[in-house]
């Protein structure tokens, strides 16, 4: 059922004039879906309240709750067409009352984390792009017709909504930005293996794939109460600059599971890394920080190793954002690990002084499709020095690409071996002593590898080309007298 109500809102958006792209679907799918899940949340508490006999008051007054404007019903359940409105009135009404309105929030709202601030925050953000008010009605009733009522269904919702933001994936990359192919995310969490009780977060946050998957990877239905309410008030954290990410990331582990996502909408790296103090880091950070982009010159000061390259400085945020014992796993590009430049052989110096670098996994070309270069997972934990670093070079046998993407079985051997840091074919270990001092060059470099066959010199390969030469004269010649 969700399926094909899913499948209906695409249609009509792509008959609407002011929607252009999968961002755009993407985008206006995500405030519709949050206020009708902000409808039955609302209904839900009052249900308990009045089971519990006591008062509870909604966050939205009256006319600007769902039941009021998208979808009011008559006695008998059914749409009330006589009271719903529509065309250029629903319009009007979107735009000049319940947007301000829901705007309003973020100042009134008495801190940060609560789900009043996070409606201001939405709508402070976005804008309605539909322009017939006919189909936004359209696509109003069939919103209608999806539930938030139990896991199973926010499960299957979760599932739907993650498909669409893969597929909107790198419509509209900028600045280094891919959408992290799950697999890939799901081995990252097994490797850093959060409990509960212990804080994650992400910087770089997007969409919120990663905070999403610890949830699915910490959630028990039969876990105690407590348990349940640490995961959902004081597990996940993020920050994200951009703000259809942002919206996208709260819409994403909503549908997941989690009420009230802590994430914040903030250019992390505006945040002078020597002003982090030890009630700001965190147990576990996992993250796939945006690569290239290049930030102003004052971003860079806040960074006590200057680059304009946005990966390096993250990298510097999640080392200093880490708890002493907390562990890492960071995605990022393969030539931070043979770069020459100072910025690369200090961050290496730094990471290796500060951390224990113990894994690298170096990924496919194709792993991110789209991007033309290679990546590498960085796992490492806080507070000791790096001794020896286990390599794992994947190889799922095939060509990766949009059509035979990365899935959990190519991931199977590098856990198993990981979890043992076992040498192999594609596994091997070299000492932090072994490393050029000067370069501190962490290149991928497999030992296990079979030798290729050595150049030929240039005189063979001339050599070789003149006899390839004269055989083929004589053939002519042969051909001629037969003539």
């Amino acid at each position: 059922m969700f399926e094909n109500a899913f499948n209906n809102v695409d249609k009509e958006m792509r008959n609407e004039q002011g929607l252009a792209s999968e961002l755009d679907y993407a985008e206006q799918t995500s405030w519709i879906l949050f206020l009708k899940y902000l409808d039955d949340l609302e209904r839900s508490r009052m249900d308990e309240a009045e089971l519990e006999g006591r008062d509870y008051t909604p966050i939205l007054s009256k006319q600007f709750r769902w039941q009021s404007w998208a979808a009011p019903k008559t006695e008998d359940g059914k749409l009330d067409h006589d009271n719903a409105i529509t065309g250029d009135d629903l319009i009007a009404f979107v735009n000049d009352e319940l947007f301000p309105y829901l705007k309003a929030f973020r100042a009134s709202a008495s801190s940060a984390d609560t789900l009043e601030y996070k409606i201001g925050e939405i709508f402070s953000e976005i804008i309605n792009k539909f322009r017939s008010g006919y189909t936004l009605r359209d696509v109003l009733e069939i919103v209608d017709g999806l539930s938030f009522n139990t896991q199973a269904e926010k499960h299957e919702l979760s599932d739907l909504y993650e498909s669409r933001i893969k597929r909107m994936g790198n419509a509209g990359r900028n600045g280094g930005e891919y959408y992290t192919p799950r697999p890939l995310i799901r081995a990252m969490i097994k490797v850093v293996d959060p409990k509960i009780g212990e804080t994650i977060y992400d910087g770089a946050v997007g969409s919120a794939g990663f905070l999403c998957e610890a949830y699915d990877h910490l959630y028990d239905p039969n876990m105690p109460s407590a348990d349940f309410r640490t995961l959902q008030e004081r597990t996940f954290y993020g920050q994200e600059k951009k703000s259809l990410a942002y919206i996208i990331g709260i819409m994403n582990m909503i549908l997941h599971g989690i009420d009230t996502p802590n994430l914040i909408h903030a250019n992390t790296l505006n945040e002078n890394v020597m002003d982090i103090q030890e009630k700001d880091r965190h147990d576990v950070i996992l993250a796939n920080p945006p690569f290239g982009g290049g930030e102003r010159k004052e971003v860079q000061q806040n960074f006590p190793i200057k680059s304009g390259e946005t990966a390096y400085l993250f990298m510097q945020h999640f080392i200093r954002k880490l708890k002493a014992g907390g562990r890492a796993a960071v995605v990022i590009k393969n030539t931070f690990l043979s770069n020459t430049d100072n910025a690369s052989i200090e961050l290496r110096r730094e990471l290796m002084a500060t951390c224990k670098l113990h894994t690298i996994l170096d990924c496919p070309q194709g792993t991110f499709q789209g991007a033309g270069v290679k990546t590498v997972v960085l796992f490492f934990e806080k507070g000791s020095v790096t001794r020896n670093i286990w390599y794992y070079q994947l190889d799922p046998g095939r060509s990766l690409g949009k059509t035979n993407p990365l899935n959990d079985a190519d991931l199977a051997d590098f856990l198993d071996q990981q979890a043992r840091f076992a040498d192999s074919p594609q596994s091997w270990t070299i000492a932090r002593d072994d490393l050029d001092e000067d370069t501190c060059d962490l290149s991928v470099k497999n030992p296990n590898a079979p030798e290729a066959d050595p150049l030929r010199s240039p005189e063979e390969i001339i050599a070789d080309m003149l006899e390839r030469d004269a055989e083929t004269a004589k053939i002519l010649a042969d051909i001629r007298g037969m003539l």
